[in-house]
């Protein structure tokens, strides 16, 4: 119970604004996101960068000088501190078949503290399991290390 009178309006806002998108509860998600990012919480970025960056093409990550760019979401998320903004970048410069990018943002995400992101930056893998890496030719079968990650 401590955690919940922890909670701030902002981040009770945010998990109404995840329930409508998730969840399928009444009203609209995207607007409640624009607020809180507006207004620095960081989850609202990323939840917004991943929107905004679904078809993986390096038109639609755009830069981090566009503050409004999924690029530039990510990048001010993680300079205020959140990790899993650094990750989900590494992740979408992977998906864009970016690879430098993606080591940069691993390297982030893995300074910042992730270590998932460390796993995967010692291993350093180009090709990953997951269907999105079939779009870009770097498909591998699963392993048993993935089932933990």
């Amino acid at each position: 119970m401590e955690c919940l009178r922890d909670e701030t309006p902002a981040d009770r806002l945010y998990r109404k604004g995840l329930a409508i998108r998730y969840e399928r509860h009444g009203g609209l998600w995207m607007p409640i996101m624009w607020r809180l990012a507006l207004r620095g919480h960081t989850g609202a970025m990323i939840e917004l960068a991943d929107w905004f960056s679904y078809d993986n093409s390096a038109k639609a990550f755009g830069t981090p000088a566009d503050a409004f760019s999924p690029a530039g979401l990510y990048h001010r998320a993680h300079r205020k501190g959140d990790a899993r903004a650094a990750y989900n970048a590494a992740m979408s410069c992977f998906n864009r078949n970016d690879m430098a990018g993606y080591r940069r943002w691993l390297r982030r995400a893995t300074n910042a503290g992730d270590a998932d992101a460390g796993t995967r930056l010692r291993y350093f893998e180009t090709r990953l399991w997951h269907s999105a890496a079939r779009k870009v030719g770097r498909l591998r079968p699963e392993q048993k290390r993935d089932k933990f990650a």
